[in-house]
């Protein structure tokens, strides 16, 4: 039993040890827009996508931050209005109609139609609002899809395009900000946000020597049309519930280079005030990440608790344990908690959270790894992939 445990803590330490150094600096937390003015001769003409079900709390703050951005070339804005019941499209049509301002030049709704067998929710809106989109700017060079619960910055698009146009990026994307009040919004929202980089390293997904690694984050994503013309359209990842890193994939796929990041300007509305919401986020698409496969799902389970659970305890052999092995295997597990909780560190200053709470990843692991279990549960019942009352079981096309 001691030799076993002695394995496990050295072999959770040398993990660590490659992730820190081993994994694309994915922890730094650093890849960001470039800010400030950008100097660009031409701006090419950009059209907007924002899939919205049962929106109408969140449009009045997101809707004229889309609008109001400082973008020098045409821009125009399409609202998908996927059979929401709270008012959406009214809320579209009053910020449409509003005195003094050029919104009905700029601002088109559509009621989405049926969906159809073999389309996952959001995709059909985008694809049916990118229809649309395309009808009122033909020459659209690039398209915009972002979610309607999310605040953007006025210089958001510039940077984006400035960023495609400036390093022949076919896909740019930045991960928003996420809402973090609260306890547990507070202990799990930063861990989500490390998580996805670790799974997704960003600095890989932007460097076209690594074409095998592809991601985006959803709520902002800008692709060349032309591009995604290539890659089939959205038709291509119809049934993807992970639409944002199907939609990387399909890019890359197509020839595209990539570019994925971080904000602090463009923020996400979308509360996760309790333990609930936050495991409603992550359990409805976290088994879908695993190809709805057992073995991956085992795989997993076994990874997070050797990755997050052996060091912290392992450690407590140092204070529990008698002689040299119980010494060593506590030594192994303090320093891949350290070694974890180092690099945990910038993702807690991105969201103004304390030092200290490096420490609590090992229980952030935990409570993932019980979302993952729950999210294949929730699937093998039918459920799985349930969003604002659609259940929607998509896998990849």
């Amino acid at each position: 039993m001691t030799l076993f445990a002695l394995v496990l803590a050295l072999a959770a330490f040398a993990a660590w040890i490659y992730l820190l150094v081993g994994r694309g600096g994915f922890w730094h937390a650093e890849q960001r827009l470039p800010p400030g003015r950008h100097p660009q001769a031409v701006w090419p003409p950009v059209v907007a996508v924002v899939p919205a079900r049962n929106e109408a709390d969140a449009l009045p703050e997101t809707l004229p931050a889309l609008l109001g951005q400082t973008y020098l070339g045409r821009f125009h804005v399409v609202v998908a209005d996927d059979h929401s019941s709270d008012g959406t499209a009214d809320v579209v049509r009053s910020l449409a109609a509003a005195p003094g301002g050029r919104e009905p030049d700029r601002l088109s709704l559509l009621a989405v139609p049926a969906l159809p067998t073999g389309w996952s929710g959001k995709v059909w809106a985008l694809d049916r609002g990118l229809a649309k989109a395309l009808k009122d700017v033909p020459n659209a060079r690039y398209i915009w899809f972002t979610d309607a619960d999310i605040v953007h910055a006025p210089d958001t698009l510039a940077a984006l395009v400035f960023k495609a146009e400036s390093q022949d990026r076919q896909l740019v994307s930045v991960m928003a900000k996420l809402k973090s009040r609260g306890f547990w919004a507070g202990l799990l929202v930063p861990a989500f946000v490390y998580f996805f980089q670790k799974l997704y390293p960003f600095p890989w997904v932007s460097d076209p020597a690594r074409p095998q690694t592809a991601g985006a984050a959803g709520g902002c994503v800008l692709v060349r049309r032309e591009t995604l013309e290539a890659a089939g359209g959205l038709p291509a990842i119809r049934n993807a519930l992970i639409d944002d890193c199907a939609l990387a994939r399909a890019v890359r796929d197509a020839g595209g280079k990539l570019w994925l990041g971080l904000s602090e300007t463009t923020v996400s509305l979308r509360p996760y005030a309790t333990l609930g919401a936050v495991w409603d986020m992550v359990a409805r698409t976290a088994f879908t990440e695993l190809d709805h496969s057992l073995l991956k799902l085992v795989g997993t389970v076994l990874g997070m608790l050797v990755l997050y659970l052996c060091p912290p305890v392992a450690f407590l052999a140092l204070f529990l344990g008698d002689g040299s092995a119980a010494a060593l295997i506590g030594l192994c597990g303090g320093l891949a908690w350290l070694t974890m909780a180092i690099t945990y560190l910038p993702t807690l200053r991105l969201y103004r959270r304390p030092g200290v709470q490096a420490f609590t990843l090992p229980l952030c692991g935990a409570l993932y790894t019980a979302m993952t279990v729950d999210s294949a549960i929730r699937h093998w019942r039918g459920r799985g992939g349930t969003w604002k009352g659609r259940v929607q079981a998509g896998g990849a096309p």
